[in-house]
């Protein structure tokens, strides 16, 4: 999910914009269909994560729901001039479904990247980035406010194709910076059979236990389909669990954007892959959202698309310009807010 504007009645996990998990991609590496990358970002202030967080990418390849394959993030506390060293750690198997970042360290103590040209760290087959990047996430902020109605709840049934539309034309997010984790490796070691599920987390140390805090898999997912009564809880829950847990809330939501009755949102559900809600990606096959995610789908158009039955009108919106054809992609950061 990205939750670059939560602001509208979801504030960010427990109150803190470092545990805010903001877009999750899965690509082959341009050029090397042998590669596959994957970022993480967060905190939309896209300064220091949390010394006291793990930041995650599971992926599950056999088709369970369960981790197979975890990178972890950690950070170290921000020293006085504000700079930040990062480790990453590998697991595999049960290990992996530990909530510590357990594993093999890929690497240990680099520096985080705040200012206009990012870290690129090569171990061995791997290639590793985190810090500040320019955020590719484009949004009509003020058209998504125009979807909801004066007491923040979620109006889908105005906006109609070839009526007045919701949208401003304008991309709120056309000078914005993320703290992005960056990590292009092997596909082999993946081992997907033949499709990959892949989730963000973000856990965060709370007397003396790590607690889930966040959690990204489909875009702008969580930021459509829950509210503040529902959101700690869907962030701690884990996919496998989805279904079960989550499919009569999505279900009525659907009801009242879309005139969805109960088995028509069911069955879109289901062929849209939303739930459980983690990213599918079968790396045989080009990259563009539903399968994996690249910069350059309208994820708001989709999912508003889905969310109306069709019936809301296109965004108008166009990618950013400023992506890389190489690692770690995201662009260099804009200037007002690297340090």
């Amino acid at each position: 999910m990205s939750n670059h504007f939560t602001g509208l009645s979801l504030g960010p996990p427990l109150g803190d914009q470092r545990l805010d998990l903001c877009d999750l991609y899965a690509f082959g590496a341009p050029g090397d269909p042998s590669r596959t990358v994957l970022i993480l970002n967060a905190n939309p202030n896209a300064d220091a994560l949390h010394p006291d967080a793990v930041y995650r990418l599971n992926i599950d390849n056999d088709g369970d729901y369960l981790t197979d394959v975890a990178f972890s993030w950690v950070f170290s506390p921000p020293a006085s001039d504000g700079s930040q060293t990062y480790s990453v750690f590998m697991a595999t198997g049960a290990e992996s479904r530990r909530p510590e970042a357990a594993g093999t360290a890929i690497v240990s103590d680099a520096a985080v990247s705040f200012g206009p040209h990012a870290n690129v760290v090569d171990s061995g087959d791997y290639k590793v980035a985190a810090g500040s990047r320019s955020d590719a996430f484009f949004f009509d902020f003020d058209g998504i406010k125009d979807l909801f109605d004066t007491s923040g709840n979620r109006n889908f049934t105005a906006p109609h194709v070839g009526g007045k539309s919701p949208w401003t034309g304008v991309d709120s997010n056309s000078t914005a910076n993320v703290f992005s984790m960056a990590i292009e490796l092997p596909t082999a070691e993946l081992a997907p059979k033949p499709e990959l599920h892949i989730w963000g987390r973000c856990s965060v140390l709370r007397d003396g236990e790590l607690v889930h805090a966040d959690r990204a898999g489909h875009p702008s997912m969580s930021s459509f389909f829950n509210t503040d009564d529902t959101k700690e809880e869907y962030n701690a829950s884990e996919p496998v669990n989805d279904r079960e847990k989550w499919t009569d809330q999505f279900v009525h939501l659907l009801g009242h954007t879309g005139g969805y009755s109960r088995e028509e949102a069911i069955t879109a559900l289901d062929e849209h892959g939303l739930l459980p809600d983690v990213l599918h990606f079968d790396p045989s096959k080009p990259a563009a959202y539903p399968n994996g995610r690249t910069f350059t789908e309208d994820v708001i158009d989709i999912r508003v698309a889905f969310l109306t039955k069709n019936e809301a009108p296109p965004t108008g919106l166009t990618p950013h310009t400023d992506t890389l054809d190489r690692f770690p992609y995201l662009g260099d950061p804009h200037p007002a807010a690297t340090s």
